[in-house]
């Protein structure tokens, strides 16, 4: 029979409850048992794939081509799992649902209402979940404690708490804060955030107090005696180095003791294998490889989560330390110099959509191109390496993708046949799963040490068909191409240090124990670069 855990939050969002989903997961699946998590989003929006990035943060593309919130990705990450994009739920899909069901006539003339209607429609989603046969299904209950939009998935859990037959457990994450002026934690916000839980029926099992450091034995047994929850039951997410060490803390702590006491769960041993020594790793390293995302979003760096966390993961193994530099490609176009004072081992041309910073990524792909530094372009960075390439290599000075500049007399870059004539936004990309054939001989054969791979997408656009004669012959790589109809999904120089641009976003398949193939390559050849060496995949040598 599955357990259910869920994960609310209080006093103010961002607190860290994903992080904490994602460890309590991963200290109940190194004991044996089959975990799963869900994220539970509040908002109207169907799926995350409409939303701004300084808004949302990043969309995390499921396998299955779902648009999902970013928290799916540290959940993925952490278990080392592949979920569906029925994990994320949001009040768009619960309320579209409920009033398809109704228009159906599928209520038999009831009068539709919150309760039971729109709880039902989100218990059923969680169970279909729960159906699939896992040990414990952990769901993250999105915004905090008191938001008005979160209360039917409130309601929705304190239902489950009493139809599952106590194989419901309630875990409250909020902040526990430091007042400058006095230097002393103040507990009111977490108390008050537990009064708002209790009044929507909910009595939290275990509290995990945020913290900027660890917090005392005073201030737990505050926080304990006004929420009615144990000291033992108590415990403490403070900062650390890396996202990596909270399972660890947490852990060391008991909590996955007490989770499991809690369940009445059967476990065995805990068995972390390789993941103590590849935090430490990200710790103690003090060789430092320095490379630079160059995008537009960067003032929101969750927009580009899943590539910082994927450089983290290959760094570990590699048991380097990476410095990573933000560049701003919009302030590279109104100062192309800054290029040639950055101190950069390699760079990232980072994905996105619109005019917006355009011209600021072919500038920074032209150097490094131009100056043999170390380069990976991921979706429309593979897009505008080919704008840039077919401008000041073959000479099409007008080159431009058609998402830009839809009358270009050079398209190199346009819309693919089954994106024409799409007039939804949400959902209809080109997302998830495609099949993929690599060259053999080419890099991303030895890259990958395959012929034929599997990668996630989100795009619209493909390099134009009517250009593949010119950009190869010119020395233009098509070194992937996708399995089931003729569009590249990644380039390659052979007379270049390492410069791959791929279609895809191999970002999403990272793992800490389970690094991405082209993370890795990119980051060796950025230490053979700085160290001066030929380049481990081309011999060219730096500089």
């Amino acid at each position: 029979m599955t357990a259910f855990i869920f994960i609310t939050g209080g006093v103010m969002s961002s607190v860290g409850k994903g992080i904490t989903t994602a460890s309590i997961a991963k200290i109940l699946q190194v004991r044996g048992l089959s975990v799963t998590a869900i994220k539970i989003d509040p908002y109207l929006n169907v799926d995350a794939g409409t939303m701004n990035p300084y808004q949302h943060g990043e969309v995390y593309v499921t396998a299955d081509g779902g648009e999902t919130d970013l928290d799916l990705g540290h959940y993925e990450r952490f278990l080392d799992v592949e979920l569906s994009k029925n994990h994320n739920i949001t009040s768009g899909q619960v309320y579209l649902s409920v009033i398809n069901n109704e228009r159906k006539g599928s209520y038999l003339g009831q009068t539709v209402q919150l309760i039971p209607h729109v709880t039902n429609e989100i218990k059923a989603r969680i169970r279909s979940i729960a159906s699939e046969g896992w040990d414990v299904v952990v769901v993250e209950i999105g915004g905090t404690v008191g938001d008005y939009e979160s209360l039917p998935f409130l309601e929705a859990a304190r239902q489950m708490r009493l139809e599952e037959n106590g194989r419901v457990a309630f875990v409250h994450v909020a902040p526990v804060l430091i007042l400058d002026v006095t230097d002393e934690f103040k507990t009111k916000p977490l108390q008050h955030s537990v009064m708002e839980l209790r009044r929507v029926g909910i009595q939290p099992d275990i509290i995990v107090v945020r913290s900027t450091k660890p917090i005392s034995s005073d201030v737990k047994a505050k926080v304990s005696l006004f929420t009615n929850v144990p000291q033992r039951l108590i415990f403490n997410s403070y900062n650390v180095d890396t996202i990596y060490r909270v399972p660890l803390i947490l852990d060391e702590q008991g909590l996955g003791d007490s989770l499991t006491e809690l369940l009445r769960a059967k476990v065995n041993e805990p068995n972390w294998g390789d993941w103590p020594k590849l935090v430490d790793a990200m710790i103690n390293a003090t060789e430092e490889v320095r490379v630079t995302l160059c995008g537009k979003y960067v003032k929101l760096r969750d927009s580009y989560i899943s590539i910082v966390e994927a450089i983290k993961h290959a760094a570990a193994w590699l048991g380097v330390k990476p410095r990573i530099i933000w560049c701003d490609s919009e302030e590279v176009e109104k100062d192309p110099d800054v290029l040639t004072k950055m101190e950069t081992d390699a760079y990232i041309i980072l994905p996105g959509f619109g005019a917006r910073g355009v011209e600021g990524k072919i500038m920074t792909i032209r150097h490094a191109r131009e100056n043999n530094i170390p380069m990976l372009g991921i979706c429309y960075g593979m897009q505008l390496s080919v704008v840039e390439y077919a401008r000041d290599v073959l000479g099409l000075k007008d080159a431009h993708t058609t998402e830009v500049n839809p009358d270009t007399a050079n398209p190199v870059i346009d819309i693919t046949p089954e994106e024409k004539g799409i007039d939804k936004m949400g959902g209809t990309m080109i997302l998830g799963n495609r099949d993929i054939n690599i060259v053999e001989g080419s890099i991303m054969h030895r890259v990958y040490g395959s012929l034929r791979i599997k990668e996630r997408h989100r795009h619209r656009y493909e390099v134009n068909p009517r250009y593949f004669k010119q950009l190869q012959e010119a020395g233009l790589v098509f070194s992937a191409m996708r399995a089931d109809v003729p569009r590249v999904e990644a380039i390659e120089l052979h007379n270049h240090y390492f410069f791959i641009a791929t279609q895809f976003h191999p970002e999403f398949r990272s793992r800490l124990t389970r690094p991405h193939p082209l993370f890795l390559a990119l980051l060796k050849a950025a230490l053979s670069w700085r160290r001066g060496e030929p380049s481990p995949y081309t011999g060219v040598t730096p500089h």
